[in-house]
Order: structure tokens, then C-alpha cells, then sequence
């Protein structure tokens, strides 16, 4: 199936978006200060680019992993039906976990996801989000940290995609359909 024509104007920049992850990472510093280690959970796939600059950030002891949840497909609006397609290896149990995802649209894949994970009983569960449109809101579930509050339009870049597509642009830009 082809995709439709489309533009990309660019909305936040690659310079506001490291200055906004220093800050952020000062912030998490300082509320997981004495923990032991920090397990990073990252949200594939949108949120690969901003794990691994965050976690470059991060004065803390950290261990990384991921998990793959979807309710978009190729779509560019959520089925607001999540499939976990990737688990954690390792174990969260009594640890401080921060989920790290890309952003938060509906809700439902962020609340689906920190349901599964309060149930491993893990000792403190934070989570980030780089973009946040609180527009399209339908679950009750805001982020502990967010990188930019946005409106309600369809971005691609810094990791996010449209199908598969545009993952690599350096800032996050806004997609126009022509």
C-alpha cells in the first residue's frame, strides 16, 4: 500500500530538545539520588533516540532495558488496543524503575504498561515522556516527567515514526498530508 504524500515542518528543534534532556536528567538525578541502580526502561520503538541520550545524561548507576508495546501499526491513530510484543529481561522486583516513553497520546499503551509493571512490585516506578498531547487524552495518566507538551498534530522524528519511516530526523516535525 503506498503512503499518502506528506511534508514535515520541523516544531522542535534538536538543539531545545538536548538542552530540554540535560535538564531532565538533572531532575531524575536528583529524585533517584542514593538508589543503587536505576533500570531505564525504555518503550520501543519511538523512544530508542531519547533513551540513549538520556541515559548519557544521567549522573546514576543505570541498567537499560526494553519493552515493546503497539496500538499503532502503520496507523497514525491509536487502535487503543495495546499488544506487549517485547518483554523485560531482566527483573524489576524492589528496584527503581523509570519507564522512558516517546509520547503520550491516548494514554492507553503508558497505562497498559505501568499496570504490568506496578503488578512486579518494583520499589519506585517514574515515568518520562519526551512529547505529551494532552489533547487526545482518553485514560487519566499524566507522566512524571515530560519533555514538551504539544497539540494535537501528528509528529515523526527523534525516534518516532510513520510507518517505519523518518525515525532519524533529528528534531521532531510536524507531519502535513498534501
Amino acid at each position: 500500500m503506498e503512503q499518502p504524500a506528506y511534508v514535515i515542518d520541523e516544531m522542535i528543534s534538536a538543539k531545545a530538545i538536548a538542552a530540554r534532556i540535560e535538564e531532565l536528567a538533572r531532575e531524575i538525578a536528583q529524585r533517584f539520588e542514593g538508589t543503587d541502580k536505576l533500570v531505564v526502561v525504555g518503550l520501543l520503538r519511538g523512544s530508542f533516540v531519547f533513551i540513549a541520550d538520556l541515559v548519557r545524561e544521567l549522573d546514576l548507576p543505570v541498567e537499560v532495558d526494553f519493552l515493546e508495546a503497539s496500538s499503532y501499526g502503520n496507523a497514525t491513530q491509536s487502535s487503543r488496543e495495546v499488544r506487549i510484543l517485547k518483554d523485560l529481561r531482566g527483573e524489576i522486583g524492589g528496584r527503581d524503575v523509570l519507564v522512558v516513553e516517546d509520547i503520550v497520546d491516548t494514554g492507553y499503551t503508558l497505562h497498559h504498561v505501568l499496570t504490568l509493571l506496578r503488578a512486579r512490585a518494583p520499589r519506585r516506578l517514574e515515568t518520562i515522556a519526551l512529547l505529551d498531547k494532552p489533547a487526545r487524552r482518553e485514560v487519566g495518566i499524566k507522566a512524571s516527567w515530560t519533555g514538551f507538551e504539544i497539540p494535537d498534530a501528528f509528529v515523526v522524528g527523534y525516534g518516532i515514526d510513520y510507518a517505519q519511516r523518518n525515525r532519524n530526523l533529528p528534531y521532531i516535525g510536524q507531519v502535513r498530508f498534501t
